[in-house]
């Protein structure tokens, strides 16, 4: 069960785990329910900007961000992989 952490990004502590051999780290299983997060779905680590973190956000939601701030500023992803061809 998450508790509430204030001090936390995003205020939540869900568990702890450990860094395996590969380099591979479990989600804990009340973070994976929370988010939505199912075997297979993509997820993509940034490091966050004090240097002392990773934040790791589903990959569908970056894209969906993306695209929405490339509507805000008046293109669309499809404009833009069309540039990226040329």
């Amino acid at each position: 069960m998450s508790k509430r952490v204030g001090h936390l990004p995003g205020g939540k502590f869900y568990g702890s785990s450990t860094v395996g051999e590969r380099g591979q780290v479990v989600i804990p299983v009340d973070a994976r329910k929370e988010l939505g997060l199912e075997i297979g779905d993509k997820v993509m680590v940034f490091g966050s900007h004090h240097g002392n973190g990773l934040i790791i956000l589903k990959a569908d939601l970056v894209t969906e961000y993306l695209q929405d701030l490339l509507k805000a500023v008046g293109l669309r992803v499809e404009d833009a992989d069309r540039r990226e061809g040329q």
